[in-house]
């Protein structure tokens, strides 16, 4: 499903604006509850295990359901999914934040989670398709990175307006979702205006290719253990922060940090792959992980600036081969360019999520610190895998 050769260049790079601008908002609403989890919690008496349950359902409905989501956008030319996708994600998410019940709570962010999983693969696959007429690798990177701006700048922005003007004003959020839909509606070409020519995608036929393939079963593997990380950082530590009695604000600030550093680790990535090879951005991602998380854990209570430096390198480093992974994923079948996509940056968010509730769990027990170690070593570990993504076909 590519596009006509005579869509102009121009035209590509102004799809691109927008769809940046799309991935930006949207993943805005995806950071929002983890730094107002504890204080939701307390407001309607949720543990720390169970807080992370209900995070683990935003997660599965935003992640698992991506691949069958890029399953229909492989087959669609419409840009259905990215409009409602945003609208249902805007308006849904910061109501969480006004619920009185668990009930409640869990359906609203069922329903902004299914918004995030319509939106990205299709979104990623537009991006992709659209990025093959500049620089695709710098321009799937810029791609990630919005989002992963977004998402950082979703609990700043949350946290902000549960200390400064109350939880209860979240739902002012929606507004810049909803307008951003209307007019990215309205900018973002159709394909079909460009090609007609589209060849229908079988499901059974597609998924089996996919899942069979050694090469993207590594990267989904890798792409797992990075999303642990992440999510672990994400859901445990503002329920740290919040005992030893850090304001909500500060708990956004510092997420912020970790992914807004991460965010440009995946900018850049094009560039380090350049200097140092695929191979080294992947080894430095996972090799280092363990050693930062160490001594983020030896140092968080005596020196809290320098640990939250260490932290900040910490969200650099481990986003830092994002696009390198999804784009080498893209390029190993390039005909199911939104259902990769629903795997690599949705499938296994969702896996990880399924893990995340036990880590819940067993956190609870055993201490957040503890299980932060645990996690960062798995990528370390597991980093000997990254040379079977880098052999010939023959060998």
């Amino acid at each position: 499903m590519d596009i006509d050769q005579n869509l102009p260049r121009n035209a590509c790079k102004k799809a691109l604006i927008w769809l940046n601008g799309a991935h930006f908002i949207n993943d805005i609403y995806t950071g929002v509850l983890n730094p107002i989890m504890p204080f939701i919690s307390a407001k309607i008496g949720l543990s720390m295990a169970a807080a992370t349950v209900i995070l683990t359902v935003s997660h599965i409905f935003s992640s698992l359901l991506q691949p069958l989501f890029g399953f229909f956008a492989d087959n669609i030319v419409k840009r259905s999914f990215i409009f409602w996708g945003i609208i249902l994600s805007s308006i849904f998410i910061p109501l969480s934040a006004m619920a009185h019940s668990a009930f409640m709570l869990v359906l609203f962010i069922i329903a902004g989670s299914v918004g995030s999983s319509l939106f990205h693969p299709q979104a990623l696959g537009f991006a992709s398709r659209f990025a093959n007429k500049v620089d695709a690798g710098k321009a799937m990177a810029v791609f990630i990175s919005m989002g992963t701006l977004g998402y950082s700048s979703g609990p700043v922005i949350s946290s902000a307006i549960t200390q400064f003007l109350g939880i209860h004003k979240m739902p002012l959020m929606s507004v810049l979702g909803l307008c951003w839909a209307g007019l990215m509606f309205k900018f973002i070409p159709k394909l079909s205006v460009f090609n007609k020519k589209f060849t229908r995608i079988d499901f059974k036929f597609a998924f089996r290719k996919i899942l069979s393939n050694k090469k993207l079963n590594i990267l989904n593997v890798i792409a797992m253990l990075k999303t642990m990380i992440n999510s672990s950082c994400f859901i445990f530590l503002p329920f740290l922060w919040k005992n030893m009695g850090y304001r909500p604000f500060y708990i956004g600030a510092a997420l912020f940090a970790f992914i807004f550093a991460g965010g440009i680790g995946s900018l850049i990535s094009s560039s380090i792959e350049k200097r140092l090879g695929a191979a080294n951005v992947f080894y430095i991602s996972m090799i280092s992980t363990f050693p930062l998380m160490l001594i983020f854990v030896l140092t968080y209570k005596q020196l809290p600036v320098f640990s939250l430096v260490i932290f900040i390198i910490t969200g650099f480093i481990t986003m830092m081969a994002t696009p390198v992974t999804l784009t080498m994923a893209q390029n190993v079948i390039p005909e199911y360019k939104s259902i990769i996509s629903g795997f690599i940056n949705g499938f296994s968010w969702g896996v990880v999520a399924i893990v995340m509730s036990a880590l819940g769990l067993i956190a609870e027990k055993y201490g957040i610190t503890n299980v932060l170690l645990f996690v960062s070593v798995i990528p370390a570990v597991c980093s000997v895998f990254v040379k079977e993504l880098f052999k010939k076909e023959n060998d």
